[in-house]
């Protein structure tokens, strides 16, 4: 996929793909850009803020961490993802016990 961004390619899928392959991978780093250029693709695309959350919160990057997550939560509660909802209203309640100082 990185390939692909390389030949000029660009769209939600592939920096989901890529966002999504890095998180997994534990290279938050590199997830970032490419998750914050999905949900600049997508806004309304929950799963990526929630990677995004994810991967900042990894990064100790707790303010932009929260505000990923609260994005997402406010996005699938629009769209009825009860479950997306859910699991990112448990990391941001996490992230705020893990960090009580900094938010």
């Amino acid at each position: 996929m990185e390939a692909l961004l390389a030949r000029g390619q660009d769209n939600f899928l592939i920096r989901f793909g890529l966002g999504g392959e890095y998180v997994r991978r534990k290279d938050y780093e590199k997830a970032v850009p490419h998750l914050r250029a999905a949900v600049a693709f997508d806004p309304r695309h929950a799963a990526s803020w929630k990677l995004l959350g994810t991967a900042l919160a990894a990064l100790d990057r707790v303010a932009e961490a929260e505000a990923a997550y609260e994005e997402g939560i406010r996005v699938a509660e629009a769209d009825g993802h009860i479950q997306a909802a859910r699991e990112m209203t448990v990391f941001l309640k996490r992230l705020r016990k893990a960090h009580p100082g900094s938010i």
